[in-house]
């Protein structure tokens, strides 16, 4: 039994005919009632009396019906998912992306992937890369665009640009000169992302680097959005880090100084996908919408940001 001689029945009885079942299925007259007959033999039944204007279904045509027409539904129901897939008609998107996504241009990123494929579900997860990498990996996410280092046991990932990192001050004196590691350990520092703490990609940078000449490396305060933190930062409170994207972004606060590293420390912004699974062609298009986004948009870093 086959789904073409399911088919071939199921119109042959909505149309009372095999002439205009084969007309509706762009199929032969012989071919349908061909069909039909290797079916009826393969069943061991009738399932259709021939009369001489209109074919009238058996006892066991009416039995068969509705099996017949769950199996064609749902192979077709299958063809059509697949297609809707590849033409991004339907289908979902769950993308990670950087927390702080606003700052490196990506802050309509929805709204142009949703303008254009309106009929795609969209899930965008904006958390710490730390958390992106770990839902990547365990298959909660398909793909995204995050900060490394992360750890990439069962990832794949490619480097797209480098945005420098620079230490943030309202009180250090302009003409200080570069930061050094131990000036870090010494100040009084206000860190962002508190929920990840030592797994976020920046931070981790900062404690290697600590801890590579076995000094120890503790922030006064802790909250959760580099907003916060920057306002202590404006007020004299503390001292924090903070990549150049965010420094040049409006609304920067005038009176915070920044500073390079004495060995300068970059964020490294890269795609990531889980190891050995290729991308739907939903996510595809919305990767790739990412990165074009960040490369049209921040002409300006061409330099401090470089491809990697």
């Amino acid at each position: 039994m086959t789904i073409t001689q399911l088919t071939a029945f199921l119109a042959a009885l909505e149309h009372g005919s095999f002439t205009a079942a084969a007309s509706h299925l762009e199929m032969t007259q012989a071919s349908v009632s061909e069909l039909v007959a290797r079916l009826e033999r393969e069943l061991g039944v009738t399932l259709f009396t021939r009369g001489s204007r209109r074919l009238v279904p058996t006892e066991a045509a009416v039995e068969l019906r509705p099996h017949a027409t769950q199996a064609v539904s749902a192979v077709q129901n299958g063809i059509d998912t697949i297609h809707a897939l590849t033409s991004l008609d339907r289908g979902t998107v769950t993308f990670g992306v950087l927390r702080n996504a606003a700052y490196y241009a990506l802050a309509d990123l929805a709204e142009t992937f949703h303008h254009r494929h309106p009929n795609v579900r969209l899930r965008l997860v904006g958390i710490n890369s730390a958390h992106v990498a770990r839902s990547i990996a365990t298959g909660e996410l398909e793909a995204g665009l995050l900060v490394l280092p992360v750890d990439e046991e069962g990832l794949e990932v490619r480097p797209l640009f480098r945005d420098e990192v620079l230490y943030a001050s309202a009180t250090r004196p302009l003409d200080a000169g570069p930061v050094t590691v131990e000036e870090v350990v010494d100040a009084k520092l206000v860190l962002y992302d508190a929920f990840a703490g030592w797994d976020d990609p920046t931070r981790r940078q900062l404690l290697e680097r600590a801890r590579l000449r076995g000094l120890t490396l503790e922030p006064a305060v802790e909250v959760e959005n580099v907003e916060t933190a920057l306002s202590l930062v404006a007020a004299g409170a503390a001292d924090t880090i903070v990549s150049r994207s965010i420094t040049e972004a409006e609304g920067f606060a005038a009176g915070i100084r920044t500073f390079p590293f004495a060995e300068p420390m970059h964020d490294t912004i890269a795609l990531v996908q889980r190891e050995g699974m290729l991308l739907s062609p939903a996510t595809q298009r919305l990767a790739e919408l990412a990165e074009r986004m960040l490369r049209e948009r921040l002409p300006e870093h061409q330099g401090r940001i470089a491809l990697g």
